[in-house]
């Protein structure tokens, strides 16, 4: 049996009426950048995460750069977050001219280990950036404290967790931004790039309208250098459609996940644990093993796909051997690098289909 890790064509099928619909529309129209559309689509994200205004941007990674530049952040400034997450993470931050500080995570939640968090803070830090990383949220009453104890931003990289809560919120709109991919694998994915920015402060909000556009208020008038970060109509057209979707398949993804728990109970590795005071929306669903390495070959002998997130961590990748961090400085980390594997999750996987995988990793793991 085939099974991917994710399958991309059957959440199409289950709405390909209403997506082709919303597409010709779009065509139809030929007004194709930002427009109604992308407005429609900025005012209904910022009111499901329960903020006040949405920015529309080409991509999670611009979502990231185009907060710090609004905010002011770079040359000399350092940035606290994780070192266990997609490489856009602090890619942004070096973007800036601003430079990562890498927190250990949590050993259970694979987010920063918010205890550590103060130890790191010197007069050079102007924010955190925290990851809600593979769908669970970060402890946000312990962050949003710290920065306010020590005047710090909050830029949330929500860009695995659209939907998921922390303590009845949704993420995105607790920090000072939230910044949200689109990109299709995501929970929420449209039919190429896309991302956007959250946020309920006024001032943030216009800053990233400005930057997204050339740093043009009006049309051939430029009032600050800034990006060609436009989404585009016919994502936000799909995105708008989906979106309708996004609780439902949530909850479907967190069905499945404890299906996957509970069938792997009595077997050697290790099943994600979700924090009591949160919603975690399992972008991905990822166990640990120490035979990681033989399980992948299993399961991809068995036509099961599985994916490895992550295998470098931030702290030691070549790009950031400046920084002069090596192996043994983030335990946690380089542990969860050598040990962890995401199953194939989505929506429309089938019990079946969880029952076939086990029953894989069950002979692997002996």
């Amino acid at each position: 049996m085939s099974i991917p890790l994710l399958d991309l064509q059957a959440q199409y099928c289950s709405i390909k009426d209403e997506i082709d619909a919303a597409v010709m529309k779009v065509i139809e129209s030929c007004h194709f950048i930002l427009g109604s559309k992308v407005q429609e689509l900025e005012e209904k994200v910022a009111a499901f995460c329960g903020a006040k205004y949405g920015v529309g941007v080409a991509n999670g990674t611009d979502a990231l750069i185009l907060s710090l530049e609004a905010m002011g952040i770079g040359a000399g400034d350092e940035i606290i977050t994780t070192p266990f997450t997609f490489f856009a993470t602090t890619e942004c931050i070096s973007r800036v001219g601003a430079k990562p500080v890498f927190v250990d995570i949590d050993p259970k939640t694979f987010n920063l280990d918010i205890d550590l968090i103060e130890e790191k803070i010197n007069e050079n830090t102007r924010a955190i950036m925290p990851v809600h990383i593979f769908g669970q949220p970060v402890d946000m009453d312990i962050v949003m404290a710290i920065a306010k104890k020590h005047n710090l931003k909050v830029i949330e990289d929500a860009c695995q967790a659209i939907g998921a809560e922390f303590n009845g919120k949704r993420i995105g709109g607790l920090g000072d931004t939230g910044c949200f991919s689109f990109f299709p694998s995501k929970n929420l994915g449209c039919a190429g790039d896309g991302g956007m920015v959250v946020t309920n402060d006024k001032d943030l909000a216009e800053r990233v309208h400005l930057l997204r556009q050339h740093g043009s208020p009006k049309k051939y008038h430029h009032t600050i250098l800034g990006h060609n970060s436009r989404l585009d109509a016919l994502q936000a057209a799909i995105l708008l459609v989906k979106l309708k979707y996004l609780d439902s398949w949530n909850d479907k993804r967190r069905e499945n996940a404890y299906i996957y728990s509970e069938l792997l109970k009595n077997v050697d590795v290790t099943t994600p644990f979700e924090m009591d005071n949160v919603k975690h929306v399992y972008h991905l669903y990822i166990i640990r093993t120490k035979k990681r390495d033989e399980l992948e070959k299993a399961l991809r002998e068995a036509g099961i796909s599985t994916g490895i997130y992550y295998p470098v961590p931030l702290h030691l990748q070549e790009v950031y051997a400046d920084l002069g961090y090596k192996w043994g400085d983030l335990l946690e980390s380089e542990k969860a690098s050598k040990e962890t594997i995401a199953l194939p999750l989505y929506a429309e996987l089938e019990r079946e289909q969880i029952e076939s995988v086990v029953e894989v990793v069950k002979r692997a793991i002996l």
